[in-house]
């Protein structure tokens, strides 16, 4: 698997994390704010623990999977951004 591949993952994986925290500090008056930044985070994490797995970082290099997770991750830092 690529390095540089893993690196990508893991960056998308920290902004997400990052988006995550900062919604929830900067919504912190909001109704339901923790729900709305887990939404943000806990995908983040998820992804950034199965770059460290080896048999999930091999899944990770599929086409199928890079697709699904561009779209996802576009998909949550939209949610962040408008939220």
């Amino acid at each position: 698997m690529s390095k540089n591949l893993i690196n990508n993952y893991r960056l998308g994986s920290y902004l997400l994390i990052a988006l995550g925290l900062i919604n929830l500090r900067y919504q912190s008056g909001n109704d339901n704010v923790l729900g709305k930044s887990l939404i943000i985070i806990v995908p983040g994490v998820l992804l950034l623990c199965a770059t460290w797995i080896s048999s999930l970082s091999n899944a990770l290099n599929l086409r199928s999977t890079k697709a699904l997770a561009l779209g996802l991750g576009l998909a949550l830092v939209a949610f962040a951004i408008f939220n």
